[in-house]
């Protein structure tokens, strides 16, 4: 994974967790009543609230329907976050078509014709490069 993506993933938790305990707190429910409501030990409710584990999809399903709460909401995919958070982890930019092709073109390649092109490829750089 990914030192972004990792970030991504965190901040999704920590935002998660920020909503699930602002539903809670409305329902005016402690995390022993969520918990117990949901089937996980209080202890795992917690961590999930403080944005330190992230809910199996189940449990996600479960959490939304205890506390009311709408699954895209508490993922943070409203229309207007929903593009953000998609344009923060969006992939990086699409390699050209030229370079694709190579790739494609690498990648039927048996070991012994890799090992050619890579001597090839090498011999081309400049020394700097190397």
């Amino acid at each position: 994974m990914k030192k972004s993506d990792h970030l991504t993933k965190k901040k999704m938790t920590v935002l998660l967790g920020d909503v699930l305990r602002e539903a809670r707190l409305k329902a005016e429910l402690t995390q022993a009543d969520v918990a117990e409501r949901v089937g996980v030990a209080t202890e795992v409710y917690g961590r999930i609230e403080r944005g330190n584990l992230t809910p199996s999809v189940p449990n996600l399903r479960r959490l939304c329907m205890v506390l009311r709460v709408d699954a895209s909401a508490a993922l943070g995919l409203d229309v207007g976050e929903a593009a953000a958070w998609l344009k923060e982890s969006a992939a990086p930019p699409e390699e050209s078509p030229r370079l694709r092709r190579l790739l494609r073109t690498l990648r039927q390649l048996d070991d012994k014709q890799l090992n050619a092109v890579g001597y090839m490829v090498r011999s081309l750089m400049t020394p700097e490069a190397r």
